[in-house]
């Protein structure tokens, strides 16, 4: 196994890591402890515990808590934008298709990475400026693929609402917000709530078939 020499914080020479699992140990541990504990009351220590790795060997991919904060959420935004890619990309122009299938998306990533939407929704307030600044331009990424659809729906006459804004708003926070309250145990199967949300947020735009 292919193996890489660390460096700790203070610039001394640490036991290589093996290129691997890492990366996806330290992910998993950190996602397990800022859910459990919050991300002031997580420590980096708890996190390369939790991960079964040394210190230095956390060091070696995240030189920080707040590092390791950035990275979960932002590793966790691009998997949305890529399954609402996946999504857009087998229907067609028609706007109501287009906004049945990001209906779909966000409702399958809110359920499949409930613990990840919630500690970026919880977490955001303690994101540093710099991180805060620049996954911002995520979120009014992430926005501006609604409102597209939204918009061009009311400009072809397929969507009723008189305030697109506002049902773009309604629409996608009614799905964000299944990742606080979903339960795997409960009575709707994953299947059944891409059919409540996706009729909802139809009912939201008014579309009229």
């Amino acid at each position: 196994m292919t193996t890489a020499q660390e460096t700790s914080p203070g610039g001394e020479p640490t036991p290589a890591v093996p290129r691997g699992g890492g990366r996806e140990a330290i992910t998993s541990a950190a996602r397990e402890v800022f859910n459990e504990r919050g991300y002031h009351g997580a420590s980096i220590r708890d996190i390369a515990k939790r991960a079964g790795l040394s210190l230095s060997a956390l060091y070696y991919w995240h030189p920080s808590k707040q590092d390791l904060l950035a990275a979960l959420v932002e590793e966790s935004t691009m998997d949305y934008f890529r399954r609402c890619d996946e999504a857009l990309a087998v229907v067609g122009d028609d706007p109501a298709d287009r906004l049945r299938a990001m209906a779909r998306a966000a409702v399958e990533y809110r359920v499949e990475r409930q613990t990840e939407s919630n500690i970026a929704a919880r977490e955001w307030r303690n994101l540093d400026p710099d991180n805060r600044a620049r996954l911002e331009g995520l979120r009014v990424n992430a926005t501006r693929l609604w409102s597209d659809i939204v918009d061009e729906g009311v400009r072809q006459g397929a969507f009723h609402c008189e305030h697109p804004t506002d049902a773009r708003r309604a629409a996608q926070a009614a799905c964000n917000a299944i990742a606080q309250w979903y339960d795997p145990s409960g009575p709707l199967t994953p299947a059944e709530l891409v059919d409540h949300y996706t009729a909802i947020v139809m009912r939201i735009v008014d579309h009229r078939p």
